[in-house]
């Protein structure tokens, strides 16, 4: 189909690359781009592109990719926790200063021919006018607000607090580290986007927030200005690291992330885009890239189809099940962060393997093609073995392979027959009592979201309370689908760390990879690889 008219309601990365490319698509038609700020006043610190967005626009623009990948700064990431250091090498990952992409992609978008009107706020009756009008407007969206029944909206708030600074010299490379208060842990997640700048992502949870007394200053800061006492308190409290340079604000004060999710992404003629169609959190840096794959998939999805209405059916049925992964992965990834303080315990290099496989996106054998060194070092520290006796390719294997000692018992390996889970264990006791004789793992079917709420830390506490009572351990079983199977293994990593118990952990034998990851990661002792021919047996007994 042809386009006459388009108007791009949002001026941010993924609103102004959309438009470049119906543009570059639909020459003869009219695009517009209506953003409510004004360039001389964009605000931000640096954004990361990692490889993966790279290629994918490399193929659909390469002439924006290319002065992307020019102005932006390739690094590293280290991992400094209680003085020791992992480094992890990212390939092509680049960080940018955000108000450069918009540059870059104001400069492109014009010499495509779109037509860029700053400084008022439009509504969606206001272009009406338009065939196709992309709502580009953000993760505040008025447009998503105002008709938030029509898109079937709604907000996840998260109870971990963060705020955005920069600093005014350039890391060598990006970093994740703790550091300890007479308040509380606080983690940064900082990474150089310029030859003179760095962004420091800082975050902490409510009762650490709370003790410095950043509930008040947060609410003494108004929108336009930033909170100058958190960002001295960070200052000093990140000196280490700051290399004796300060914090800077823009806008800068405590939030909590909205996670946003759309039952439809279309109203009419018009289509969320980004933000305003659905966030991801930010410890998988995937915001921009979103919005701006999102712009791709609308572009192909219009060339296409026939009419718009097939159009953009096409297009939110292709690119929702892409977004509703990337928001698991950061879901799981947010998880992990908030808790991040509980796990600094674990040598460094283990502790990077822990968070590499943190949201399942990253086996541990493609992590020891890219990074053989670490992965290699975080094997020997979970295994007390040589890194020299750790081999890079097999890791699965080696892992599986790896002997246990549990107080007086021991095995040879780390996996269990699936016929152990009746020999083993027993149901699950409503109240405290003693297992019964031979049976001393209790058999629990898992069928928590989220291994850290209020359900999560009753059942540890029954948990906790059982092996008080005699009970050995934890047989965690359920679903075998893989979410399910990942929450167990969270959920496993959990009760080691607060109980005495020893932790299996079953799942399907197609999850190799992700049970072999939960044993190098701390997060199960053992595991039982659950094979079809067992499954229905298995199914059985959760019923």
């Amino acid at each position: 189909m042809r386009l006459q008219s388009v108007a791009v309601l949002g001026g941010g990365p993924g609103g102004l690359y959309a438009a470049r490319l119906l543009k570059l698509a639909h020459p003869d038609a009219t695009v517009r781009v209506y953003e409510q700020g004004v360039p001389e006043k964009t605000f931000g610190f640096g954004v990361a592109v990692a490889g993966r967005t790279q290629r994918n626009l490399e193929e659909a623009d390469a002439a924006s990719q290319a002065d992307i990948i020019a102005a932006g700064r390739p690094h590293d990431m280290r991992m400094l926790v209680g003085g020791q250091v992992a480094r992890v090498h990212n390939g092509p990952l680049i960080g940018i200063a955000r108000t450069e992409l918009l540059a870059v992609l104001t400069r492109h978008a014009r010499a495509a021919g779109v037509e860029l009107h700053h400084g008022r706020r439009y509504r969606l009756d206001e272009v009406d006018d338009a065939d196709l009008v992309v709502v580009a407007d953000g993760v505040n969206s008025r447009t998503r607000t105002e008709h938030a029944a029509d898109f079937g909206a709604h907000v996840d708030v998260a109870d971990g607090l963060y705020l955005w600074a920069g600093a005014d010299f350039a890391l060598d490379t990006a970093i994740f580290a703790p550091v300890t208060t007479a308040h509380g842990t606080f983690v940064t997640h900082a990474y150089p986007y310029a030859s003179d700048r760095s962004t420091f992502l800082i975050e902490t949870d409510e009762a650490t927030w709370r003790a410095a007394g950043f509930d008040v200053t947060t609410e003494a800061t108004g929108p336009d200005v930033s909170d100058t006492t958190a960002l001295a308190y960070l200052e000093k409290a990140f000196t280490e690291h700051l290399d004796g340079h300060r914090l800077i604000g823009n806008r800068t004060r405590w939030l909590r992330f909205r996670t946003v999710h759309c039952e439809r992404w279309t109203r009419g003629n018009a289509v969320l885009l980004g933000d305003a169609a659905h966030t991801a959190h930010y410890s998988v840096g995937s915001g921009t890239k979103l919005a701006m794959e999102d712009a791709i998939a609308l572009r192909d999805a219009i060339a296409e189809a026939s009419d718009l209405p097939t159009a953009l059916a096409r297009y939110e049925h292709e690119r929702r099940p892409q977004v509703q992964r990337i928001q698991e992965l950061a879901r799981r990834s947010m998880l992990w962060w908030d808790s991040f303080p509980r796990r600094t315990h674990l040598p460094v290099d283990q502790l990077m393997v822990a968070y590499m496989t943190r949201t399942g996106n990253v086996g541990l054998q493609r992590f020891a093609a890219t990074n053989p060194d670490i992965v290699r070092r975080g094997l020997a520290q979970f295994a007390d073995a040589d890194p020299a006796h750790v081999p890079v390719e097999g890791v699965v294997d080696w892992v599986l392979g790896r002997p246990l000692t549990h107080g007086d018992r021991r095995w040879t390996g780390r996996v269990l027959p699936a016929g152990d889970r009746d020999r083993l264990t027993a149901a699950l006791p409503e109240d405290p009592a003693p297992p019964p004789p031979g049976a001393d793992l209790a058999r629990v079917v898992v069928t928590l979201d989220d291994p850290w709420d209020a359900a999560a830390d009753a059942l540890v506490k029954k948990l906790h309370d059982l092996t008080l009572g005699g009970w050995a351990g934890f047989w965690l079983t359920g679903s075998a689908d893989r979410h399910h199977l990942l929450t167990r293994l969270d959920l496993g990593e959990r009760l080691r760390a607060e109980t005495a118990g020893l932790v299996v952990v079953d799942g399907p034998s197609s999850s190799l990879d992700d049970l072999a990851a939960g044993l190098a990661a701390a997060r199960t002792d053992l595991v039982c690889p659950i094979s079809t021919a067992d499954r229905r047996t298995h199914e059985e007994v959760l019923r």
